[in-house]
């Protein structure tokens, strides 16, 4: 269980929008607390944290280097205080084969290095705000005792969310250290698995238990696995899995699980000696709510941009807060350690008087799935086209080092920005290698307001190994200025087959080999480099152009819009993009 820390703090008052959102009112802030630097000769401030591990453990070390007089106190429900849980799959994979290898520190550690108190096995199951006091058990001698606060701290983390069908009590899920310890227990006496949702966890899960020999199935209840990404991106990956074995079920939930077997919605009936559940998890709240503090419309702790909750004297931090989007400001749950640590980090800073903001969030991320690297951040295309926000979207193929030097891995790439401001407003990224790098440079320029023109002008290491000398984003910042531009215009893959009703012809400017091994149906082959010569064959009304990647189709259309054509379009992301999306080989 993880919390936040309460301080002595000026006056706060919470109202309720028009909307129905909190809006939190400070006054007087950054006064430190009483006891905080600054503040002379006076009692240690006594602060306790609910919760450890990212955001508690981060807050608890960090206060400590801050002030050392301070009464710090820690209260983890589970018996593991500090691990490092984004490595509990390969774990129960086998891929980290020493389970103490997990445990980065321990309540006797954290003792002597930091004069923390870490109750380990202890719940805190009410607050008192009246009287600054928390109720915690002892979950072991099952007494309650109260420890009274000057700041309080929620770190109480996230919880699996499990459906609400016959025999889920059988379905195991991984949030802790005992999580991990079942699993590999089940794992070892087990043939079969079945791993019911298709994102981040799901995935990491289904790879480690096929590194452990088990015939795995992943049921996903939507058309896709990874929700972050778009269709066509996801289609990728979805060909990965099948790759490697994995009997992949798309658009059916599961209705029961009994002893042996797990019934989908399509009435087959699977079987799985182990069934790992990882639909998703939700803040965990409970303690807040039941103390009065404000829960957001997303279902987690209001807290204002200094980490304070509704009450002056208690901050949360976590996967249990509500973020801001950094793109539009509203609010958004993302459980990511990032995001958690540098909020235990700040949090502490300003109990202790220090300056300490929070910040929007893009919800970067990636994970490994069987060989492939899959990384996003900021909005998908399906959630600009849901608001109605105008975008543009680029989609590039190239590869993550120079072509020449050995060991060159394709990659699939696409940029979503706008096409009045040219801010950037996402990217999505999968490939064998090279994704974490470009996924991160692009973050990084949206956190420092860089435009997608921006990118093409980044000055970014290289050498053949490692790069190439347009690297990947620079190519991406070219292809996004080039199409705001409206030098070469394009068209996406989902709206091909409109354009082609209503008239277009479509010219494949691929070769004839490429052309043979498969086209987009009702397609016209003129080779680019035989365009300019059979400029006759190419109808003179709306055309789009493709090719296998959509380098080639910018020539074409460059050709073509300076031969009297002013109604022609590349495909972005040419055939490869095409058919990703559509589904097709």
């Amino acid at each position: 269980m993880r919390q936040k820390g309460r301080e002595c703090g000026p006056p706060m008052s919470v109202s309720m929008s028009p909307k129905g959102t909190h809006s939190i009112d400070m006054a007087g802030y950054g006064e430190p607390l009483p006891g905080a630097p600054g503040h002379g000769e006076r009692q240690p401030m006594a602060v306790v944290i609910i919760g450890g591990v990212a955001g508690g453990m981060s807050a608890a070390t960090r206060l400590r280097r801050l002030d050392e007089s301070a009464r710090i106190t820690i209260i983890e429900r589970s018996g593991y205080v500090s691990f490092a849980n984004c490595g509990l799959p390969y774990h129960v994979g086998g891929v980290i084969g020493e389970r103490d290898a997990l445990l980065l520190q321990t309540p006797q550690s954290l003792g002597e290095r930091f004069k923390l108190d870490v109750r380990v096995r202890h719940e805190a199951v009410r607050i008192d705000r009246d009287r600054r006091v928390v109720v915690v058990r002892d979950l072991d001698g099952g007494t309650d005792a109260e420890l009274p606060y000057d700041a309080l701290i929620l770190s109480p983390g996230a919880s699996p969310v499990l459906p609400r069908i016959p025999g889920i009590e059988r379905a195991l899920s991984l949030r802790s250290m005992e999580d991990a310890d079942r699993l590999v227990a089940a794992a070892s006496d087990a043939r079969t698995a079945l791993v019911i949702g298709g994102g981040f966890v799901g995935l990491e899960m289904a790879e480690n238990l096929v590194h452990r020999g088990l015939a795995t199935l992943v049921v996903e209840a939507t058309a896709q696995v990874m929700a972050p990404l778009d269709p066509e991106m996801a289609e990728l990956v979805h060909r990965r899995i099948r790759h490697a074995k994995v009997d992949l079920r798309l658009g059916s939930g599961v209705t029961s699980i009994d002893a042996t077997h797990v019934t989908l919605a399509t009435g087959e009936r699977l079987p799985a000696d182990l069934v790992m559940a990882a639909i998703g998890v939700r803040p965990e709240t409970g303690l807040a709510g039941g103390a009065g503090l404000a829960i957001g419309p997303r279902g987690g702790i209001v807290i204002d941009e200094h980490f304070r909750t509704s009450d002056p004297h208690i901050y949360a931090v976590g996967d249990a807060v509500e973020k801001r989007d950094g793109l539009d400001g509203s609010e958004a749950l993302i459980p990511l350690a990032n995001t958690a640590n540098r909020q235990g980090r700040f949090v502490a800073d300003v109990i202790a008087g220090r300056p300490g903001t929070d910040r929007g969030v893009y919800g970067t991320a990636i994970v490994g799935v069987f060989g492939l690297q899959v990384a996003t951040t900021g909005w998908n295309e399906k959630r600009l086209r849901a608001a109605g926000r105008p975008y543009l979207a680029v989609h590039t193929h190239p590869s993550s080092h120079a072509g020449y030097y050995p060991g060159a891995d394709g990659m699939a790439l696409k940029l979503l920005l706008d096409p009045g401001t040219d801010r950037i407003l996402g990217a999505q990224g999968v490939g064998k290698s090279g994704i974490d790098k470009r996924i991160d440079v692009i973050a990084t320029a949206m956190a420092g307001n860089l435009t997608a023109s921006d990118l093409a002008d980044l000055e970014l290491a290289y050498a053949p190994q490692f790069s190439s000398a347009k690297d990947p984003v620079n190519m991406l910042g070219y292809a996004a200025m080039n199409a705001r531009s409206g030098l070469t215009p394009t068209i996406e893959w989902h709206e091909l087959q409109a354009a082609m009703s209503q008239g277009a012809a479509l010219v494949d400017v691929r070769s004839r080999e490429e052309h043979r091994r498969g086209a987009i149906p009702g397609s016209i082959l003129i080779p680019v480099d035989e365009l300019r010569d059979r400029l006759d064959e190419v109808p003179s009304g709306p055309v789009v152009v493709h090719c296998a990647v959509g380098i080639r189709g910018h020539t074409a259309t460059r050709i073509l819009r300076q031969r009297g054509w002013d109604r022609v379009r590349n495909l972005d992301g040419g055939y490869a993009t095409w058919a990703a999306g559509t589904g097709r080989p």
